[in-house]
């Protein structure tokens, strides 16, 4: 371990401290966490992940801990590489991907640098998601003309626009912002709901256009032209 490491770990740490970060991007951070040292619990809590997550990160030295007896607790500049690392992972970037970016972010010298590094990473993130989203669509629609083929007259067309008019405003919002990538959590502050509630409008959505899970209602609505990526 170099002089550096050795300054920077904090006591009784379970895993290699990350290193100082000087320029972190804005990530907005859970509402109603305690000043100061957060516990393991509400560190989870507040993120929406296990503890083993948390643990899996501290493993990937993305995060660090410190300890109060047999506690585990969480610092200020934890708590913000937390939120960048959140948000990455709820944009669906692999825990490699992630690892690359926060290096990046270390060896930013500046926060107009280190708001640059994260928007990069995101444009191609999006880049990925729309190449996906292409392929599902051109997937879907090889689906739905094999499908076509065997249906009778008096079945309802795909592209009826029947869904779109089944959805109200606010569901129709809700499916905006999922097709955005927004988790449920996210979509519940966007939407200003709570997440009983954001979770309800996911369930209703996905059960008018007849979808397994929001993914493939994402993509349904992609393909009846509901929303637009």
């Amino acid at each position: 371990m170099s002089d550096r490491q050795k300054h920077t770990a904090p006591p009784n740490a379970s895993a290699q401290a990350p290193p100082d970060y000087r320029f972190l991007p804005s990530a907005a951070c859970p509402p109603n966490l305690p000043h100061g040292r957060v516990a393991i619990a509400e560190m989870a809590n507040a993120f929406g992940v296990t503890h083993r997550t948390l643990h899996f990160y501290e493993e990937k030295g993305l995060i660090a801990s410190s300890r109060i007896g047999l506690m585990r607790v969480y610092h200020t500049t934890d708590i913000m590489r937390m939120s960048v690392i959140n948000a990455c992972r709820e944009a669906g970037m692999p825990v490699a991907v992630i690892q690359e970016l926060m290096t990046d972010l270390c060896r930013s010298t500046s926060q107009q640098e280190a708001d640059a590094v994260f928007n990069a990473a995101l444009a191609s993130r999006k880049r990925e998601l729309t190449s996906e989203i292409s392929t599902l669509h051109r997937q879907l629609q090889q689906v739905a003309e094999l499908l076509d083929r065997g249906t009778s007259k008096d079945d309802t067309p795909l592209n009826d626009n029947q869904h779109e008019h089944a959805l109200s405003e606010q569901e129709r919002r809700c499916l905006a912002l999922m097709a955005e990538g927004l988790s449920t959590q996210r979509l519940a502050r966007a939407l200003d709901l709570g997440d009983d509630e954001a979770k309800s409008i996911e369930i209703a959505i996905i059960a008018k256009l007849s979808a397994n899970n929001r993914f493939q209602a994402i993509a349904k609505a992609v393909l009846l032209g509901i929303v637009h990526v």
